[in-house]
């Protein structure tokens, strides 16, 4: 027998107070894993399992609540940390996880002035019965209020707490910044450890301006939108997606210096494949780090390289 087919994964914007839509999540209200969720690494995976296990002995709707864009790309705008996941690869990555909506609020001036009791005052009255938080969560002006003090304070104002203990891989505590870490290493392996999954990107392929294909190697270009990428530089990588499972190929991952490239884009050539990818969702799996991208003061250079990058993926893979 296979296994039930799960409702899409909803979205919802802001924070209506309980009973301003039809739905029966906020006609019961709903419990929620709360965080910034980068990466959706093993120890996200815990709290969001946790949540969706007591949303159903509490006949709630389980939901995630995370903030776009991230705390962190507004309180460090100048030094923002690297994204491992756009909204669009968020999303698609929690579908099938038992959630039943993403709850999505923007992290603006308004929210961050909110103080810790103003914050959990909002969240009540839009529904939230319990909350599911890792044990360094901090929120409100100034990270004034933390998992400690609402597992304190939300009892006694009728909302259920649960902290979530730090989760382990590999003897370290799973966290995004140790995967940041992983990942500008070219450390996939750890990186994958501490995510539960390989590391990859997705997106949709549009069209450039078609110097690869001049020049011998096709590519494929999926924008990165995100404001600092978690890693760079050249691939052994994977392809899944439009009936493509695993495709393997190279990839420059970077603002192509040496065709006064400005952008950084995802660009990957897929081996012995000849075939309109426009258009076309894909997912982009990083296998082995090569090099670092460079800058060649003529084509030629260029293009030898790729084929030596071509053939060094083509031996990893």
């Amino acid at each position: 027998m296979s296994a039930p087919t799960l409702p899409p994964l909803r979205l919802r914007r802001g924070l209506a107070p309980a009973g301003a839509h039809p739905g029966a999540g906020e006609q019961r209200g709903w419990v929620a894993a709360i965080g910034t969720f980068d990466g959706l690494h093993v120890g996200h995976r815990a709290l969001i399992a946790r949540a969706v296990s007591l949303a159903a002995g509490l006949a709630l709707e389980p939901r995630l609540l995370c903030f776009e864009p991230m705390p962190r790309e507004v309180l460090a705008a100048q030094d923002p940390p690297a994204r491992l996941r756009n909204f669009r690869e968020r999303h698609r990555a929690l579908q099938g996880s038992g959630l039943a909506a993403l709850q999505l609020l923007a992290f603006n001036e308004r929210l961050r002035r909110l103080s810790g009791d103003g914050f959990l005052a909002a969240l009540q009255a839009a529904g939230l019965r319990h909350a599911v938080v890792g044990h360094d969560f901090r929120f409100g002006r100034g990270g004034q209020a933390d998992a400690d003090w609402l597992a304190a304070v939300g009892p006694a104002r009728g909302l259920g707490v649960t902290v979530i203990e730090p989760v382990l891989s590999g003897g370290e505590r799973a966290s995004s910044g140790l995967v940041r870490e992983a990942l500008a290493a070219g450390d996939f392996a750890r990186a994958a450890a501490l995510l539960g999954r390989p590391y990859a990107m997705r997106g949709r392929v549009q069209r450039g301006r078609q110097l690869g294909r001049t020049l011998g190697f096709p590519t494929v270009n999926l924008p990165l939108k995100r404001r600092r990428s978690p890693l760079g530089g050249i691939f052994a990588v994977r392809t899944s997606g439009v009936g493509l499972v695993a495709w393997p190929g190279v990839a420059s991952l970077g603002t192509r210096p040496t065709v006064a490239g400005v952008e950084p884009l995802l660009e990957v050539h897929l081996f012995d494949l000849d075939r309109d990818l426009y258009g076309a969702e894909l997912e982009v799996e990083f296998v082995r780090y090569l090099r670092p991208e460079l800058r060649f003061d003529a084509l030629p250079a260029l293009v030898e390289q790729m084929q030596r990058d071509a053939a060094d993926a083509r031996a990893a893979l």
